[in-house]
């Protein structure tokens, strides 16, 4: 595992993209995507590239249960808006949050990710040490699943709702397994909000009481700090 602390969030932003063009550059073309803040300035360093994405094909971690894509506070209305809409993918997959057979849309996304298998993912984590929305306690075994979102994440999710009871309870998530299959992974986190969870992710025992701990355990994996988040690194 690569830790890279750096000075800013922009600095963060433009670490991340110069790992995706080197990524795309070199003919892989597959890539895990990410929504919230922690890809905000990735995906801004994105638009305002060069990089052609025409051939390429994304795929997203989760989306809310009960969402579609035209929804504001969807995932893919995020996407779009953060960068589809200025840099096009060939095909670009998220789970349907409108798809209310469970069942039905796990077979689905995990058929579309074993058809276009993970070149680069790239992450956030939650200050619970979720990744994607697999909560703690998520087995490290899971594929695509439907999860309960926790009061925390609920929480830390509300500022883009007009309250805390808009924020939908449960999301599509890729599983841990899933994730754990890209050849290489990039995590970013900033702030001292994100310090407890980076610290237990790189120094503490791998759990699944904090899910993002696995990643010790994968063999190509990048974080991206600023000093807050690193705060407590020994």
């Amino acid at each position: 595992m690569e830790i890279i602390v750096l000075d800013s969030v922009e600095a963060i932003g433009k670490k991340a993209a110069e790992i995706v063009k080197e990524t795309l550059i070199t003919g892989q073309e597959n890539f895990g995507l990410a929504t919230g803040s922690s890809p905000e300035g990735l995906y801004k360093e994105l638009r305002e590239s060069d990089l052609d994405f025409s051939q390429a094909t994304s795929v997203n971690l989760d989306e809310y249960v009960g969402l579609g894509a035209n929804h504001p506070q969807s995932y893919a209305y995020f996407m779009q808006e953060q960068l589809f809409d200025s840099k096009p993918f060939k095909a670009s997959y998220l789970p349907n949050g409108l798809n209310s057979n469970e069942s039905d849309e796990i077979s689905r996304y995990e058929a579309i990710l074993k058809e276009h298998p993970i070149d680069l993912q790239i992450l956030g984590i939650g200050t619970n040490g979720h990744i994607g929305f697999n909560e703690p306690g998520s087995s490290f075994q899971s594929v695509t699943h439907k999860v309960n979102l926790t009061p925390s994440t609920i929480e830390a999710n509300k500022r883009f709702f007009e309250s805390a009871d808009q924020v939908p309870s449960q999301a599509y998530s890729m599983g841990i397994k899933s994730i754990m299959q890209a050849k290489k992974i990039v995590l970013i986190a900033f702030g001292k909000n994100k310090a407890d969870a980076i610290a237990g992710m790189i120094e503490g025992p791998v759990t699944e009481d904090l899910p993002a701990s696995i990643l010790q355990k994968h063999p190509n994996v990048t974080v991206l700090l600023d000093s807050a988040a690193a705060s407590k690194l020994s």
